[in-house]
């Protein structure tokens, strides 16, 4: 029993560090990324035209974020879970959902000339904040329960 605990000290000071690591994502996000959307969201923005933005960059910054998310998301669920099965299918979905997601931003962006912004608002938030660990973490937690 006592030959554990190093291992869980050690198991817990990673995910603490991995859960600082997000939090100093969201802290330095106007210095890290190219986003001219936040300070547009953080406005009055439903009376507003949307600000010029540069399509390449944007995708970039938007895809390096939540590839640091996820990177960080699935050492977390790896770190809570130990399973290499759910890191796996997360890694899967992870893809997924950005594949559609992005897909969708883009074309909220480029297909009508005032897209509605709410719509644009959450299809942002989920590519830029680490949402689908919250999902995720719930969810493979109901599954082990279930299984046992």
């Amino acid at each position: 029993m006592a030959k554990g605990i190093p291992n869980q000290i050690f198991r817990f000071g990673l995910l603490v560090i991995a859960l600082v690591c997000i939090v100093l994502i969201r802290a330095y996000e106007d210095f890290l990324f190219y986003d001219p959307f936040l300070a547009f969201f953080k406005s009055d923005y439903q009376n507003q035209v949307l600000p010029d933005f540069e399509s390449l960059q944007l995708f970039l910054g938007i895809a390096f974020r939540y590839g640091l998310h996820m990177i960080l998301s699935l050492l977390i669920l790896y770190l809570l879970f130990r399973d290499k099965n759910i890191i796996f299918l997360s890694s899967i979905l992870y893809f997924l959902f950005f594949l559609v997601l992005i897909g969708c931003f883009f074309f909220l962006l480029h297909a009508t000339k005032h897209p509605n912004y709410l719509i644009l608002f959450y299809v942002r938030r989920f590519l830029i904040q680490p949402l689908f660990l919250v999902l995720f973490v719930p969810a493979f937690y109901y599954q082990k329960m279930i299984k046992k």
